[in-house]
């Protein structure tokens, strides 16, 4: 084939203008031909592969037709048709039928005594076409090919090894051995091999057809042959310990070990971690390992061993340094591929240890003005977590000439990053505010200025300083907003925060010019902001005002405008009703709302009945702003920008209970209940027992060395308390089958019976399974106590840790884990209630009162004694008095609701002397003396 230029005029030029599937179908006769036109036949494979790429739809016989024409190619010597051939009938191979028959010219392609370099493409689509079932036909073929010499032959049976590993396990299993023979493989080919490549194409080789292959150096197939030991060996710890073991070799400079493919090298690294993390013993000698590769001649090995240490659990300076010292110096790299790297590891790790990262400031003020915008935001965000306050100022200097240059995406994670610093920094918040309102006023989407937004409103709320001017802003930007979202949060700010300020009325004029202006969202908006005023405003002056203009409001053109306006004039005449619909601090749990109306919408036989609002727990605003600050993202540079490495558990089987979803880290204990509830439903068993009333926290009832880890969490309901255990298997080498737990009670006329067992049909290595054992109250006004003692029993059936295949018999046994206590704040709901002294006075007939004492060794604090008595009350602290400000005497006010339903208030009136601990007295209030003295029980 001629590489020469073409005349761009010929009609060679631009083959895929006018092309169509059939004429390229027409066209495939040409594959028929002899001798073959090597030059038209690659032309016509190009056209059937671009087709191809384009989702062109070819039926079944239009497929099979054209492959076996594509398979007449087989007797053509052409190195460059045969691999372009091999692309397409991987292709075909899915839509075509009976591809199977072209096996036998694969096999020889593979198997050929010639050297040629379509032996690895003949690999890959062999083991495209075969089906699982017919894998053992090939399997010594592909063994063969594993160990073979050619590094690109070998890769390639590495590779469709790993792919065919999903569905033949355990025949890919089989081949370890190879597997790792072709990790420990010299290095075959390197310069005799080029250079014998460059002596044949001077016409040195012995027959022009047979093209001479030039073998890599670049070992990548140890990177194959390392991923696929690992998906081979990954259910058994051990094995992985000694795989990283094995290949990280005896020295300690990171280059003594067998692998010299840097990428292996960072695989390897990334297994090394997994095994720190499964085995803390193990991190003195990993770490010893990780700080080897540092000194490794690769740059990407530099920077992944940096990246493992730096995100080690509870790593020291000390440990840290050799990490950042490598880092430091890759951010004055001339390459922007390991500057990014770099800043991007300090930025994730200045997040947790600031300090850590604040000896490289000055090299990272160095890339705030790098050409890569990514580079310089990464370098921005880092200053703002490590910068010290005397720093601010000028970083406030370099971010304001860099935010016109950067796009949202990036102006979002700045503001996200300055909002931390606000937090941090609260004598610096006038410089930070003009900064936010100066970007407040600049070109953006809504994401961007919602994010602005929120940061203004974070400063409102926990700097007092910064209120007014803040506001202020915000009634400027309100003036020309574009975005009604954000328009309606700002009046709601305003509506809350503003008739607390000194001058209240300069923020009543704007908000009454979105009455006039705006649409009618805001405009109801607005209205609501100034209820607000005219309800807590003490002015008689500006309650006057506020009248006046909610009456214009009453005559506006959209409904739900005047009738907010009526509302708000009637809560200003109406104290009693102010209180409850604007003064009031409480709200419900929203996720816990949304799971009861969607059971009530779905069960039919709730329709002749009301929704039962009591069945909600009631939390404060407060509460409610920090699960809406929970739920958002602590900052948007890893949620944006950072590339996280891929899950090494990610073949593994998925955590197999239902209620998984409510134990992720960082889930509140209301979304943890609303998961609960969901999950407690979808079993008939369960679901017969009612509606939810409280789950409690995870119960440890082993250790967490121990070959099987068990917790518990109660869950209470109107007669049924259920206890869940939670059990996972941490033997590789036992499979658990019939596995339930023997709860024994200690006072069997207690008036609770077992109505109720599921046990866990079995418990595979490090996969979570599920017991559940119910009690049911035999006496509906009785709230029994009671202790249990636990023991798991199951059959053991011995398995192969390497497969997971377990004995056919197995023998019985048993666990002894800990007891557990039903208590009397388990059948008590946290609950929140704004106004205290009120409803405390109104239940004076519903009181029982006592006064105790807890000694220093049980009380050394009045904070200990307050978190002492919460727990065991298992009620809600009210207005922050669970934090108690003076040392001698204080005062805890709780609230709660009873399973009953009944509002439960109680205040603890204390005091603390050094030498006989804690005194207090304790007064419980409810609409029943009854339940208020079962309350107090639970302390006397």
């Amino acid at each position: 084939m001629s590489y020469a230029k073409r005349d761009e005029d010929s009609g060679d030029v631009n083959v895929f203008s006018q092309i169509n599937k059939t004429t390229v179908l027409q066209e495939a006769r040409a594959f028929n031909d002899s001798p073959i036109n090597v030059r038209k036949c690659r032309l016509l494979l190009t056209k059937i592969i671009y087709l191809l790429s384009l989702g062109e739809p070819f039926n079944t016989q239009e497929a099979t037709d054209l492959f076996f024409n594509v398979i007449k190619l087989f007797q053509s010597k052409d190195t460059s048709l045969r691999q372009m051939m091999y692309l397409v009938i991987k292709e075909l191979s899915g839509i075509a039928q009976d591809v199977i028959m072209v096996t036998q010219s694969l096999i020889k392609d593979i198997q050929s005594k010639q050297e040629t370099i379509y032996r690895a493409n003949a690999i890959r689509a062999l083991c495209l076409i075969t089906d699982p079932s017919m894998i053992q036909g090939i399997e010594r073929i592909i063994k063969a090919s594993i160990v073979d010499k050619n590094p690109s032959v070998s890769g390639a049976a590495l590779v469709s090894s790993y792919h065919l590993f999903g569905s033949s396990k355990e025949i890919v299993r089989r081949w370890a051995t190879e597997v790792q023979e072709a990790a420990h493989a010299k290095q075959s080919g390197g310069f005799a091999s080029v250079a014998s490549s460059y002596i044949t194409s001077f016409g040195g080789g012995s027959s022009a057809n047979q093209a001479q292959v030039v073998q890599s150096t670049s070992g990548i197939a140890q990177y194959h042959a390392i991923g696929l030991l690992y998906l081979i060996r990954q259910q058994d710890r051990m094995a992985i310990a000694k795989l990283v073991q094995t290949f990280s070799g005896a020295g300690r400079g990171g280059n003594s070990g067998t692998l010299k493919n840097p990428a292996a090298v960072c695989i390897l690294i990334r297994y090394a971690r997994k095994v720190m993390e499964d085995e803390p013993g193990s991190t003195k000698r990993i770490y010893e390992l990780l700080e080897g590769y540092l000194r490794h001649k690769s740059d990407m090995v530099n920077l992944e061993a940096a990246r493992a240490i730096c995100e080690m659990k509870d790593a020291s300076a000390k440990e840290l340094y050799p990490a950042i010292s490598v880092l430091q110096l890759f951010l004055s790299s001339p390459k922007p591929t390991l500057r990014f790297a770099a800043i991007r590891i300090l930025n994730t790790l200045a997040l947790s240890k600031p300090t850590a990262v604040s000896p490289c400031n000055l090299d990272i003020e160095n890339l705030v003005s790098d050409q890569n915008r990514s580079i310089a935001t990464f370098a921005i965000t880092t200053l703002l977590k490590t910068g010290n306050e005397a720093s601010v100022d000028r970083l406030m200097k370099q971010i304001s000439s860099f935010m016109g240059e950067i796009s949202d995406e990036f102006k979002v994670i700045v503001v996200e990053a300055i909002r931390s610093l606000c937090m941090k920094f609260p004598n610096k918040q006038a410089v930070m505010l003009t900064f936010l309102s100066s970007v407040l006023r600049d070109e953006g989407g809504y994401e961007f200025k919602k994010a602005v937004v929120e940061a203004i409103f974070d400063m409102v709320r926990h700097i007092p300083e910064s209120k007014d001017a803040a506001l202020s802003y915000l009634c400027e930007f309100i003036e020309d907003c574009e975005f009604t979202k954000l328009s309606v949060r700002v009046l709601h700010m305003l509506g809350s925060e503003g008739p607390k300020t000194p001058t209240p009325t300069k923020y009543i004029r704007y908000i009454y010019n979105r009455v006039i202006l705006e649409n009618s969202i805001i405009r109801g908006a607005a209205v609501s902001a100034l209820a607000k005023f005219g309800v807590n405003c003490p002015d008689a002056t500006v309650k006057q005002s506020v009248k006046v203009l909610l009456t214009r409001c009453q005559d506006d053109v959209d409904d739900e405008v005047r009738d907010r306006a009526t509302l708000a004039l009637e809560m200003m005449n109406n104290g009693e009703l102010a209180k409850l619909y604007c003064v009031n601090d409480s709200t419900f749990a929203l996720p816990i709302l949304e799971r009861e109306l969607v059971e009530y919408v779905n069960h039919q036989e709730n329709t002749e009945k009301a929704f039962n609002l009591s069945s909600v727990p009631v939390i404060s605003k407060k509460q409610e702003e920090e699960e809406r600050r929970r739920n958002r993202p602590q900052d948007l540079t890893t949620a944006t920008l950072s590339v996280s490495s891929p899950s090494l558990n990610s073949s593994s089987s998925p955590s197999s209970g239902s209620t998984a979803q409510a134990d992720k880290k960082g889930t509140s204990q209301l979304d943890q209940q609303a998961a609960y509830a969901e999950a407690l439903s979808a079993i008939p068993e369960i679901a017969a027992f009612g509606a939810l009333f409280k789950s409690s926290a995870k119960i440890e009832i082993t250790e967490s060395e121990t070959e099987y880890n068990v917790n518990c969490i109660k869950h209470t309901f109107a007669k049924h308390i259920l206890f869940q255990f939670n059990c996972l298997n941490t033997l590789n080498d036992q499979l658990l089958e019939n596995v339930e737990m023997m709860m024994q009670i200690d006072d069997e006329e207690s008036g609770l019976v077992r109505v109720l067992e599921i046990p866990a049909a079995k418990l595979q290595y490090d996969v979570p399974g599920q017991i559940y054992v119910a009690y049911e109250r035999e006496d509906v006004d009785d709230f029994p106590i009671a202790s249990f003692t636990n023991t798991l029993k199951f059959v053991v059936k011995d398995c192969d840790p390497t497969t997971g295949e377990p004995d056919e018999e197995g023998y019985e046994d048993e666990y002894q884990v800990e007891d557990l206590d039903l208590l009397t704040s388990d059948y008590i709901r946290p609950t929140y209630v704004s106004n205290f002294e009120e409803e405390f006075a109104s239940y004076a007939d519903g009181e029982a009162i006592e006064t105790l004492a807890l000694d220093r060794e049980k009380a050394p604090s009045l904070q200990a004694a307050c978190t002492a008595i919460i727990d065991l009350l298992g009620m809600q602290p009210l207005d922050d008095t669970a934090l108690p400000r003076n040392p001698n005497v204080h005062t805890l006010t709780m609230a709660g609701t009873f399973l009953t339903g009944e509002k439960v208030l109680a205040r603890c009136r204390m005091t603390f002397n050094s030498t006989s601990g804690v005194a207090f007295e304790m007064a419980v209030r409810s609409e029943d003396p009854t339940i208020s003295q079962i309350v107090l029980s639970a302390i006397a």
